[in-house]
C-alpha cells in the first residue's frame, strides 16, 4: 500500500499510513482518516482498495487551494 501511495504520488503528498497495536491501521490524508481496517472488517485493503483510497486522495488535491508562492 505504502509502495502504491509513493510510486503515485512521490513526495508530492504525505499520506500517513498508521499501523497500532491490537490489529489497527489507519490511512490519513491532511488529517483526514480515509481507511480504517477495523472498519472495514478487520480486512487487509486489496489493489482495488488501495486504488479506490486513492481516488479520495487525488480528489481532495483537486480541492485544495493552490499555495501562494514565495516572493
Amino acid at each position: 500500500m505504502a509502495n502504491e501511495f509513493f510510486r503515485h504520488y512521490g513526495p508530492d503528498a504525505a499520506v500517513a499510513i498508521s499501523p497500532r497495536g491490537q490489529s489497527i491501521m489507519e490511512v490519513f490524508f491532511n488529517g483526514e482518516r480515509i481507511y480504517d481496517k477495523k472498519g472495514e472488517g478487520n480486512i487487509f485493503p486489496d489493489l482495488k482498495r488501495v486504488r479506490e483510497m486513492r481516488q479520495v486522495i487525488d480528489a481532495k488535491l483537486g480541492a485544495l487551494e493552490p499555495a501562494p508562492a514565495d516572493d
